[in-house]
């Protein structure tokens, strides 16, 4: 037990040191022996956990999604009985913008990878997808809550959610083309968009 807790360790390791050699360097630049001095490994060892530089790439994208996952169910359970849902998705919907703004320079190499996947015929949307179904599932949860205990009006949840997503590729999109460094627009645009799901109190 104790060789696969150090192995697992070991990994989670050099996912945390060669995210920040793909942020320094760009996807293309980076090789795999420059990971490997990094991590402090030969390139020997580093196959013994990972056959490549996309492998490599695409785990430590999946571990920060897994953390910022674990902080957003994190706040959905908490909030679940002591919070309004548009309080709840108000929070979730920060702390994604806070790890966008934390992330800037990442996103750069993601949409370097993303065009190179273009460009080889792969299918990049679907990639994108497939880390996003659970940001996508957790807001479907709050804004069912919120039409159920008839705080949110009677709205198409797909609809609100695909507008909440194009709001943070929006976000993601300032970050890492225009460069800017904080989203102080987009954050007010996410709280007026959830402040017109509430049903308003008739006086």
């Amino acid at each position: 037990m104790a060789i696969v807790v150090e192995h697992d360790k070991r990994k989670h390791e050099i996912l945390e040191k060669s995210l920040d050699v793909f942020i320094e360097e760009g996807y293309e630049d980076v090789t795999f022996q420059k990971i490997a001095d990094r991590c402090g490994i030969t390139r020997t060892t580093l196959y013994i956990y990972f056959k490549n530089k996309r492998e490599i790439f695409l785990w430590s994208i999946k571990q920060l999604m897994a953390g910022l996952q674990e902080e957003l169910v994190s706040i959905t359970d908490t909030d679940n009985n002591s919070a309004k849902p548009s309080q709840t998705l108000y929070k979730i919907l920060m702390s994604v913008m806070d790890c966008c703004e934390k992330n800037k320079k990442l996103f750069g190499v993601i949409l370097d990878y993303l065009l190179q996947l273009k460009k080889s015929g792969a299918d990049p949307a679907e990639k994108v997808r497939r880390r996003v179904i659970h940001l996508r599932h957790l807001l479907s949860k709050v804004l069912i809550r919120g039409i159920n205990c008839g705080e949110f009006k009677k709205i198409n949840v797909k609809e609100i959610n695909e507008l909440f997503y194009s709001i943070v590729e929006s976000a993601i999109f300032k970050l890492a083309v225009l460069n800017q460094d904080s989203l102080p627009e987009t954050r007010e645009i996410l709280k007026l968009t959830v402040d017109s799901l509430v049903i308003s109190e008739k006086k």
